[in-house]
């Protein structure tokens, strides 16, 4: 009798057993059917190219791919590559130094001699930071400086646009210009760049008030937009010309319509930073006999302030939640300065291609032309992306890059990001860990997902040639609720 119910037992295990890699594996092809109807019936990919890959978090298996290997433009899903190689390379605690020299003497109050600011790579400074450093000289006991302030910014090389940057990106705060010195305009740090802000007047016919964060007189403002009726329509465009830091507003704007709010990116950071120094130093009793110019501080110069930035596990998070191609672009010069004793792109991309080996993604599938994916150039299977992101999670620091990814439909800006605003629905709403990206015709998404059954998986959605890059997006959500709902 037991010998017969120990068969029983044998038998009902091993049918128990030998079920549920089948079920599993019919769950999987309900998924891959679910994804091909939508890939294959959706209006807004016909005639776009769809790369898609998915693997298991715990062991990295590729459970889907549709065009997995053909290599595709990443848009900003190229920040994950450049995050990736940053903690490795720099480290999780990596800081970026501003410095004040002085060649001269200080006799009675007066420093006979020039005033340097020297910057490497801080993409933080704010005008407060500028304060902060004027204070640190009026400690020295200086209130009148006979001699030049100098900005060095010869920490990095003196290109200050990525190879592929659009003409038309120019004066945007996404294209900003690249530089060793330079300075944001808020807390979002997109350094290189003033904040606009343009509000309508009390009456019909009055000009629009402007204001600029911080305030400087570094940059113009011509204001040509005039206030209109309650009922009017709101057109206001905010433009920087080419070349110069003169700002013109044209259009109308209702007398109680919503400020307008624009960033725009400066023409020579490096004078920018110099002009908010030079700024801070007068507003706290110092005075500048000299004028501002660039150049590098002497050998024999001694230090007389320094300012640290925040660390790179800190940096990530608006790096990374917000997209910003600035910082991605000075983490590439950076490795490359570090590295390589260059502050260029050529020396960051080739320290990021060495890199991304240790992670199993092989550089022979890619094309790689800068650290934020603005370039059209840039090329990336999906298969790779999936790969970097599996091969991550073994890292020390992979905590800090997990949470420095955008979370889908968490309303606040610092959590969720580029995803506060998509995938709201509970079944995906705080779900979602991933990277954004978007360039003109591009839409992209790779990161990871925690399904209904309770798995994580990873995906990369990279999609290319659309005619509306907005329907991009709603098909990407669409897909990520299949992979949410396994």
């Amino acid at each position: 009798m037991i010998k017969r119910l120990n068969y029983y037992i044998l038998i009902f295990v091993t049918v128990l057993t030998a079920s549920v890699p089948y079920i599993k594996a019919t769950a999987m092809e309900n998924m891959a059917q679910q994804i091909n109807q939508l890939i294959n019936n959706e209006p807004a990919l016909k005639g776009a190219i769809a790369g898609i890959s998915i693997r298991n978090a715990s062991d990295g298996k590729i459970i889907y791919t549709h065009q997995g290997d053909v290599r595709l433009r990443p848009a900003s899903n190229m920040k994950l590559l450049t995050a990736a190689a940053a903690l490795t390379v720099l480290g999780e605690d990596h800081t970026f130094t501003t410095e004040i020299h002085t060649d001269g003497l200080l006799k009675k109050n007066t420093l006979h001699g020039n005033l340097y600011l020297v910057g490497k790579g801080d993409p933080t400074l704010l005008k407060s930071d500028f304060d902060k450093m004027a204070v640190a000289i009026q400690k020295r006991g200086i209130n009148k400086i006979k001699g030049n302030l100098v900005g060095d910014d010869s920490w990095y090389d003196n290109v200050r646009y990525s190879l592929d940057l659009p003409w038309s990106d120019e004066t945007t705060h996404y294209g900003a210009q690249i530089s060793a010195l330079t300075a944001s305009p808020t807390r979002a740090y997109d350094a290189g760049s003033i904040k606009v802000l343009v509000q309508p007047g009390t009456r019909k016919g009055d000009k629009p008030t402007v204001r600029m964060t911080p305030k400087t007189n570094y940059l113009k403002i011509v204001n040509h937009a005039i206030t209109v009726p309650e009922d009017g329509k709101k057109d206001i465009t905010i433009e920087r010309e080419h070349a110069r830091n003169i700002i013109t507003i044209d259009g109308t704007i209702p007398t109680k319509a919503k400020t307008e709010k624009e960033w725009i990116g400066v023409w020579d950071p490096t004078r920018y930073a110099l002009s908010l120094m030079k700024q801070s130093l007068t507003e706290h009793g110092i005075q500048v006999n000299g004028k501002l110019k660039t150049g590098m501080v002497p050998d024999t110069a001694r230090i007389l302030s320094t300012h640290q930035s925040m660390p790179l596990s800190e940096l990530l998070v608006p790096f990374m939640k917000l997209s910003n191609n600035v910082h991605a672009e000075i983490l590439v010069k950076e490795m490359g300065r570090v590295v390589k004793g260059e502050g260029s792109w050529e020396k960051g991309l080739s320290v990021l291609n060495a890199e991304l080996t240790k992670f199993g993604v092989n550089p022979k599938t890619l094309v790689l032309r800068d650290g934020s994916g603005v370039s059209h150039v840039d090329l990336i299977p999906a298969n790779q992306l999936t790969q970097l992101l599996f091969a991550v999670q073994k890292e020390k620091w992979f905590q800090i890059y997990y949470h420095s990814l955008p979370v889908s439909g968490e309303s606040e800006r610092m959590v969720g990001g580029t995803l506060r605003n998509r995938m709201k629905d509970p079944s995906v709403r705080g779900k979602v860990y991933a990277k954004t990206g978007t360039i003109s015709t591009v839409s992209s998404i790779s990161g990871y997902v925690k399904s209904k059954g309770g798995q994580t998986l990873i995906f990369s959605i990279l999609l290319n040639n659309l005619v509306d890059d907005s329907k991009g997006k709603m098909v990407e959500d669409q897909l990520i609720t299949i992979l949410a709902n396994q």
